[in-house]
């Protein structure tokens, strides 16, 4: 119930002018906020209020339709977008004041690795005082990692042109080429923004002739190529079209975007229809589809119907709630029409690409296809020995719910049900993007194993496997390129350009399965010292070049079940690395460590000093025992070998062995050489 007599009647549908809000990060917790996961996608924005102003139309009513814009803002990760918006959105009309930094990465996850997990919607009034003219500009934020690709892709149908943000001193990356791609295919008109200009290390000309480069070799149209340039430090706050001319506001790239980018084209007068590009929840108006209006016309209580991608109908409904931007708060509408951008609330059944429409519609709007997920993982309940003594969600219905319901928001994740009923695979982009989604249901108090990563193929007409190939940048000091490239070389990696930038860095550019990135990143920082960057991005399909060669050392498995203590982690010291504390709880079958040799080793990390009435100077030194590795989930992930499992629960990531009892692991291993060699022997 809505307690608050502003709220109810934002619920009922009055249009109050009170000046009322409140803040969505202090209302009370809710089951509901839960259900959709990284759907926690609550008003997106965690300082933006949900208002209880009304509005009759989304349109600011000092804009007119023709001074709109629909504009993305996309690049590679940590090129500065969302410090980007920061800056428009500080520079329009009644947004945000102040201080406040990356204000549209709201998720918990997002401040904390600071990156862009979820696409966001903003709406920023910016009046040209030159010609007296107020524009209105939907700002769509996008995430610029590889594996959150998905989130770009479906928001192509929302925007009319995109502002690529590429850093002064990187220049192009593999996301840059991934995102600009879609926009081109897309037939979107790009305005290129070189950020981070005033850095001493900025190569503003040979970046900008590099992005020239990429635009001919993804073969963009003549208008497209046409690009203006704007040059900006998104964190001072300024941008200019000429590097010679000084400038302090961001006046310069808002008259670039509202002259290149052009307004809606769309038909008010033809039956309304609409794309739904993401799915949000709300504890007062439940399951909100946003999306960009396509043509008509849509008010509050009118009857629409809900068709899937092949035109089949979904459901009937009701729009029960318009709502829409103003800044960063959230506000209640009457009525909206093609080109605006739009939350409907009164839908069930439809989902991400579902359109939404006037009974007399019978085709649904066809949606850009998402490119193919690469890896899988099987969730199952957690059935280790500690199962049930931290979270609070175990059982397999509740896996399976809360797996099902992310799929249907997040179109770049596929879900299916395993070989038994505890089991179920899903299917993603990359170990980043799992390893959030399991990171999330963590959080939420879900307990899981969860097996080692596994690549997806796929079978050609002839019968051939394809598996799929990544294109690896790695930029590294000169010393370091001989040792990468012949790691590389190992791992099945094709060496496509090596760059010299002449500052004692270098670029080399790999085509490399997806199997052999597995695990290798932790590896390069190691032998790099944290000095080298790597990114990757989905290339295509290949024959299947191979077996890689395992690069990893046994494991260290614990033989018991108690509590780590230093005086038997010292003594085991020589043994290998070590992945606990003294301390840790652990139980027999756990993986405790990496052993120095290729061969899995045992023993007993929990032993304890033998007492006796014999007394004794010598104290127990802590000072001998070599630090622990401590992994993050996505380096456990890609560590994790076939016959070991991932215990995730909300306190503690344990590695395991998929068999705990150390005699039937030693028959399953015999069992499985067995058959590996039964099967050389029938190839011949």
């Amino acid at each position: 119930s809505l307690k608050s007599p502003s709220l109810r009647r934002l619920g009922s549908g009055h249009r109050s002018q009170s000046s009322l809000a409140f803040n969505v990060r202090s209302t009370p917790s809710h089951p509901i906020l839960h259900s959709y996961g990284l759907v926690s996608r609550l008003f997106a924005i965690p300082s933006s209020n949900l208002s209880s102003r009304f509005y009759s139309t989304a349109l600011d009513p000092r804009v007119k339709p023709e001074n709109v814009r629909n504009v993305a803002i996309i690049a590679h990760v940590d090129h500065g977008k969302t410090t980007l918006v920061d800056s428009l959105l500080r520079q329009s009309e009644g947004t945000i004041q102040g201080s406040d930094t990356r204000v549209m990465d709201s998720n918990p996850l997002e401040k904390e690795r600071g990156i862009t997990i979820l696409s966001k919607y903003t709406c920023v009034v910016w009046h040209d005082k030159v010609n007296d003219t107020y524009y209105q500009l939907n700002i769509v934020d996008t995430p610029g990692h590889a594996d959150f690709g998905g989130e770009v892709e479906r928001i192509m149908d929302m925007v009319d042109g995109v502002c690529l943000v590429v850093d002064a001193q990187d220049g192009p990356m593999t996301q840059t080429k991934f995102v600009l791609m879609k926009a081109l295919n897309k037939g979107i008109l790009p305005v290129v923004v070189v950020n981070k200009v005033d850095r001493p290390s900025a190569r503003v000309g040979e970046v900008e002739n590099e992005v020239f480069d990429l635009f001919l070799a993804l073969q963009a149209t003549e208008e497209q190529m046409d690009f203006p340039v704007v040059f900006a430090s998104a964190k001072e706050g300024w941008s200019t079209t000429d590097m010679k001319i000084k400038s302090d506001t961001m006046h310069p790239l808002f008259s670039t975007i509202i002259s290149r980018v052009p307004p809606p084209q769309l038909d008010r007068a033809a039956p309304f229809s609409m794309l739904v590009s993401q799915i949000e929840m709300s504890q007062y108006f439940g399951k909100l589809l946003m999306g960009r209006i396509c043509s008509g016309t849509v008010k509050t209580n009118d009857k629409i119907i809900a068709l899937d991608r092949e035109s089949k109908k979904q459901e009937d409904a009701k729009v029960m709630k318009l709502l829409s931007r103003r800044g960063l708060d959230m506000v209640g509408i009457d009525e909206a029409g093609a080109g605006d951008i739009i939350y409907i609330s009164g839908c069930v059944a439809a989902s991400v690409n579902s359109t939404l429409c006037h009974p007399t519609i019978t085709k649904s709007i066809p949606c850009i296809p998402i490119d193919p997920p690469t890896l899988s993982m099987r969730f199952s309940p957690n059935k280790s020995p500690f199962a049930g003594q931290e979270g609070t969600q175990m059982t397999s219905a509740a896996i399976k719910e809360r797996l099902f319901k992310e799929a249907e928001s997040n179109v770049a994740i596929r879900v299916v049900e395993g070989d038994s009923s505890e089991t179920f695979e899903l299917f993603g982009r990359g170990e980043l993007q799992l390893g959030v989604i399991i990171e999330t249901m963590r959080r939420e108090g879900f307990e899981l194993s969860i097996s080692p990563p596994q690549v997806v193929s796929k079978i050609d007409e002839h019968g051939d496997e394809l598996e799929p190939i990544e294109e690896v940048v790695i930029d590294c000091n000169n010393d370091h390129t001989g040792t990468i490239v012949e790691q590389m070389a190992n791992r099945k990696a094709d060496m496509v350009d090596y760059i010299q930038s002449g500052d004692g860095r270098t670029r080399i550019i790999f085509r490399c399965p997806m199997r052999g990135l597995l695990g290798y990143r932790a590896i390069l920082n190691n032998l790099t010292q944290g000095t080298a960057i790597l990114n990757h991005v989905f290339h295509g399909y290949a024959p299947f070049k191979g077996e890689i060669i395992n690069m990893r050392n046994g494991a260290i498995i614990s033989q018991s079940e108690g509590v780590t203590t230093a005086y038997s982690l010292e003594g085991l010291d020589n043994r290998g690395t070590f992945f606990i504390e003294p301390g840790s709880k652990v139980y027999a079958g756990q993986v405790v460590g990496e052993s120095n040799k290729d061969l899995d080793i045992e023993c007993n990390p929990a032993k304890q000093k033998a007492t006796s009435n014999v007394r004794t100077v010598v104290k127990e030194d802590k000072g001998k025992i070599t630090p622990p590795r401590i992994m993050s989930l996505e380096e456990t992930i890609t560590y994790c070998r076939d016959d070991e499992v991932i215990e995730v629960t909300p306190k503690n990531i344990r590695l395991r062995k998929a068999i705990l009892d150390p005699s039937e692991r030693a028959k399953a291993a015999r069992q499985k050489k067995n058959r590996v060699n039964a099967e050389k022997e029938r190839k011949g």
